[in-house]
């Protein structure tokens, strides 16, 4: 074979080799399209958060559904909302809060508003905080739990709602919520007391008679030392329109609830408990 034949033999082997070259690339390209084509249709892409970090969902006392949304916008000017993560060893043991609790108190009505059962106090009723005297509203409860504890979040809180007019703005209302955590445990007497008077049907109330729903029996769940030992702090609502006047007061004592009394609850309000929000420099007291 002269050095002409050889040139050519060359040239066509390195021709079938391009043509081989550029039909695996496009094999490759055809399967890998596939395959992403295969992932896509097996995991769907879908977007669980509203924009601007708003999720929807159902809260106590929201004037419509339309606003009960979980979270704040992410770009804020507020700056002690709720509810939060208490981390008991970040927590001033100074204390300077201090507390006591006196209940005037008679439940008149229970009313199934969809996104919480919500029992209201008497006219009347009060309970006095450091020799200041509030209005008793109303208690109502979230499951699972909207504040942790040490990152622990439990099956229940009940917020029990106090307001304070202001003497000289009487536009300006603070608030005292006073907190109680619920734990899987045995029957609680207290909630049994109103369970089945809860309306089936939302939007409906049911009327009590004086002495069907005694307060007493969910204090006569702690001792006198459990009464006094609690995590305060000042923040906001947990619902639209997140007003910052709250002080809000958690007692350390969990108390127990059964299984079945628990379920009944979520059952009837579903998961409408509040994001946990930053605690920025806020001080959080425990006694």
């Amino acid at each position: 074979m002269n050095s002409t034949q050889h040139r050519k033999l060359l040239a066509i082997s390195f021709y079938f080799a391009l043509l081989l070259l550029f039909a695996c690339n496009g094999t490759n390209k055809e399967q890998q399209k596939a395959s992403v084509s295969n992932i896509s249709s097996d995991h769907p892409r879908t977007d669980t958060l509203s924009r601007d970090n708003e999720v929807k969902a159902e809260a106590p006392d929201a004037n419509a559904k339309a606003e009960q949304g979980y979270a704040l916008p992410r770009h804020t000017d507020k700056l002690a909302q709720s509810p939060i993560d208490i981390i008991s060893l970040k927590t001033d043991k100074a204390g300077k809060e201090q507390i006591s609790f006196t209940f005037h108190s008679d439940i008149n009505a229970a009313k199934n508003l969809g996104h919480t059962i919500e029992l209201e106090f008497k006219e009347g009723s009060t309970c006095k905080v450091n020799g200041k005297v509030y209005v008793c509203k109303q208690f109502h409860f979230h499951t699972p739990s909207e504040h942790l504890i040490d990152g622990i979040t439990f099956p229940m809180e009940m917020h029990i709602v106090n307001t304070l007019s202001d003497s000289v703005n009487v536009n300006k209302t603070s608030y005292l919520v006073l907190t109680v955590l619920f734990k899987i445990g045995a029957e609680n007497k207290f909630i049994k007391e109103f369970l089945n008077k809860i309306p089936n049907e939302e939007g409906e109330a049911n009327t009590l008679q004086a002495g069907d729903v005694k307060l007493d029996d969910l204090f006569s769940q702690f001792t006198a030392n459990d009464i006094k030992s609690y995590y305060t702090y000042q923040g906001s609502l947990t619902t639209p329109p997140f007003i910052e006047s709250v002080q809000w007061v958690i007692l350390k004592h969990i108390v127990e609830a059964s299984e079945e009394q628990i379920m009944t609850i979520e059952k009837m309000e579903g998961n409408n408990a509040r994001h946990v929000q930053a605690i920025n420099d806020r001080k959080i007291y425990s006694q």
